[in-house]
């Protein structure tokens, strides 16, 4: 019964615990203002507390936190990466309407022929507040600065001491007057002090002076429009930017929803469409190339192996393994060093025997090729073992009975090799098609997509597939990083792949029921 208690105890701890972190996180976001995540936050607690709180729901308590991270790592990014393919998120367009509107606001420009004040800085040795003393330069009149707040004040103000009695104010308030040293090494303190001043904001103009500067924009949130409080200008919110009548717009722009925008770009602008088809086609001549060499060279050399006459046939299994046991990420690098047009060794030989290098790393054609050849290193000994495992299960009666019919070694290939290896082969090189539709790896290290597809509005190399070009949009565009659009291709991405995985079970259960109709 003590044992039950404690467990009981523990459990209400815990959820208390979760219960105030909740109760944290909610008041933070609904400060921030984000409703939805809050919402689901609120919808979260409700449920976890029912769930371990109630003893109707017992079942629940085991399946809950699977779904509960299934939510968080599988779900909700598939979600937001489905939001974001919809937006315009990415450089010049992190921030949500009201941080741009912030921003904006928070310009300032100095007025022609400013007021300036020369200013004295006061300091305590164990206090980190500054108090200024400033003084009119037209006037004469001093001002005192204290935590954002100012005040006029005259010389026989007590506060005002000078203890030098050399005309100068040494103290205020026990603060001590700052040597310029003293200033230099405060000055990041002492450059984020503002003041208001009448319809002006008192600012640090240099190491000796503060003047006054005037706001360069207000936002009317009745009209939703950004005014130029210089030129009264109106700027109004379009595609996530304020824009003028002349097309002018303010930076930073903004968050905001575009539709199927991304989606429409990828087929009917020009400048990204013309790329875009280009790496979309070779995704699939690479995806399909690499899987065509590794598994042809992968089953013939199964086959070579499997000859039982074949002498030290160990050790040649064992060396053809090891591409495989070499991390890729190794075996790329050295591909892309063999490769390299001016000091690879793969140019010297063919230099050596009478012809010409080739230009491996700057001709799209032969990088492709270059690619095919390394990604058939990397794979053809994952294909050899799985050939291997495919061709002793099959019957040696076949064989006997094929040889009797008079049938040739093609012919016991083409009829009864090949097929019974697909069957056992065949979702997994389907798995494998997919996995290199995806192979983000060789393709970046071997040259990181490149070389340049001439003319491309976007960073699209002529070897990049969808994963590599949806990565150099994010992170690599010389007009800077475009998410939504990356988001989009990553949806296409997904898309594909969710068929090529729908019929990869199909071509399995049809494989399973030709199997079984043997």
């Amino acid at each position: 019964m003590g044992s039950l208690d404690k467990k009981h105890i523990l459990k209400i701890a815990l959820l208390a615990i979760f219960n105030a972190l909740a109760v944290w996180s909610a008041i933070i976001l609904f400060v921030q203002r984000n409703y939805v995540i809050l919402a689901v936050l609120v919808v979260g607690i409700i449920v976890i507390n029912y769930v371990y709180l109630s003893s109707k729901s017992y079942p629940a308590k085991y399946i809950l936190p699977g779904t509960i991270f299934m939510i968080l790592l599988v779900v909700f990014p598939l979600l937001y990466t489905v939001y974001i393919s919809f937006t315009n998120y990415g450089t010049g367009h992190i921030l949500n309407k009201e941080q741009a509107i912030t921003r904006i606001e928070a310009r300032y420009y100095r007025p022609e022929d400013p007021r300036e004040f020369d200013f004295k800085a006061f300091k305590q040795d164990d206090i980190e507040d500054i108090k200024l003393l400033l003084e009119d330069q037209e006037d004469g009149r001093l001002f005192l600065g204290i935590e954002g707040e100012i005040e006029e004040v005259t010389r026989d103000d007590p506060r005002l001491l000078d203890t030098t009695d050399d005309g100068e104010i040494d103290e205020i308030n026990g603060y001590q007057r700052l040597e310029r040293a003293e200033i230099i090494q405060n000055v990041a303190v002492i450059e984020q002090m503002r003041f208001a001043y009448n319809d002006s904001e008192m600012r640090m103009r240099d190491l000796n002076s503060f003047a006054l500067y005037r706001q360069s924009f207000e936002y009317d949130e009745e009209r939703d429009v950004m005014i130029d409080l210089r030129t009264w200008e109106e700027y109004r919110p379009i595609e996530g930017r304020f824009t003028n009548e002349e097309g002018e717009q303010l930076s930073p722009g903004f968050r905001t929803y575009l539709g199927w925008e991304n989606y429409q770009e990828l087929i009917t602008d020009p400048r990204i469409s013309r790329p875009f088809f280009r790496v979309f086609v070779w995704t699939f001549q690479w995806a399909l190339l690499s899987v065509i060499t590794t598994f042809g060279l992968g089953l013939f050399l199964a086959i070579l192996l499997n000859d039982q006459a074949m002498k030290l046939v160990k050790l040649y299994r064992v060396l053809l393994i090891l591409p495989y046991a070499i991390p890729a990420f190794i075996s790329v690098l050295i591909w892309r060093g063999m490769f390299n047009p001016t000091v690879g060794i793969v140019n010297r030989i063919l230099v050596n025997i009478g012809l010409e290098s080739i230009p491996w790393l700057h001709n799209i054609f032969w990088t492709r090729a270059a690619l095919v050849l390394v990604n058939l290193w990397l794979g053809f000994p994952y294909m050899m073992l799985l050939s291997m495992g495919a061709l002793q299960s099959i019957s040696g009666n076949l064989y006997e009975a094929a040889l009797i019919d008079g049938a040739s070694r093609w012919q016991q290939f083409r009829y009864i090799t090949l097929p019974l290896v697909l069957v056992a082969l065949g979702p997994l090189l389907i798995a494998s098609f997919a996995f290199n539709f995806n192979n983000f790896n060789v393709i970046y290290l071997f040259n990181e997509g490149r070389p340049a597809i001439a003319g491309a509005q976007t960073p699209a190399g002529g070897t990049d597939i969808l994963i590599s070009y949806t990565y150099r949009l994010s992170f690599e565009a010389g007009r800077g990083s475009d998410f939504g659009l990356a988001a989009a291709v990553t949806m296409l991405i997904f898309f594909i792949t969710a068929v090529v995985t729908w019929f990869n079970f199909k071509f399995t259960g049809a494989l399973e029921e030709v199997k079984e109709n043997e």
